[in-house]
């Protein structure tokens, strides 16, 4: 089984479209759909926007339906000026770049008492993915690097410097890495498809409802050819 997981509507949508024999279970305010996509079981479900979302959303898909792997898709504002609207970042690790503790010892960005710094996904299922990413979609670029997460939506061209300037991250969003440490620590492999919808500066409101259709719909196209892997 795979477990998709979106934080938006808009982001699962089109894959619950593509779903047979749909059953829904509802828990903790979320609506996991579990059915058959390409062939294969899957659970698609909107987690909402943000970490503790992600996370609660990430455990309870780990303790009830126990997927083989999990893949968060969705979109995220580019931290890279070569990464253009449109294109995709496949995550070789996350990140939090809105932890702090510094003070007590630990690496910007590390959560006090865990053994590593960033959280690193599955490489074969990355490998997989990529290549899938290069035939639906041939028309826009697909990168690999580390994928950064905060609760907060980055629009100003400071803070997005700031955040680049230690993280060294490919782009930036809100629940990546709250769903790759929950499935680290669930010993789940995991991986972060993300569409570019903006440059996380100053135009990201003018970019973001422009492009965001257009993100999803070069995600949804990877999700359901992702799935047959695992007919």
């Amino acid at each position: 089984m795979l477990g998709i997981i979106g934080a938006m509507d808009q982001e699962v949508a089109k894959i619950k479209e593509q779903m047979t024999e749909v059953e829904v279970i509802s828990r903790a305010g979320m609506e996991f759909y579990k059915g058959i996509l390409s062939g294969t079981e899957v659970v698609v479900v909107k987690s909402g926007i943000g970490k503790v979302n992600a996370a609660a959303c990430t455990q309870i898909l780990a303790d009830y339906f126990q997927p083989e792997a999990i893949i968060n898709t969705g979109i995220a504002g580019s931290l890279c000026a070569k990464i253009d609207i449109g294109d995709i970042v496949l995550s070789t690790d996350v990140l939090h770049h809105d932890v702090d503790a510094v003070n007590f010892g630990y690496p910007l960005g590390q959560i006090p008492g865990m053994d590593t710094l960033s959280f690193a996904a599955d490489a074969e299922l990355r490998r997989k993915v990529k290549e899938i990413c290069e035939t639906v979609n041939p028309d826009i670029h697909v990168y690999e690097g580390r994928i950064v997460s905060g609760d907060q939506f980055v629009s100003e061209k400071s803070t997005k410097d700031k955040i680049i300037s230690w993280t060294q991250g490919l782009c930036t969003e809100m629940e990546g890495a709250a769903i790759g440490q929950t499935a680290y620590l669930n010993r789940i492999p995991f991986l972060i498809v993300r569409a570019i919808s903006d440059k996380a500066d100053d135009s990201a409101t003018m970019d973001y409802a422009e492009f965001e259709a257009k993100a999803i719909e070069h995600t949804v196209g990877v999700m359901l050819a992702t799935a047959a892997l695992y007919a």
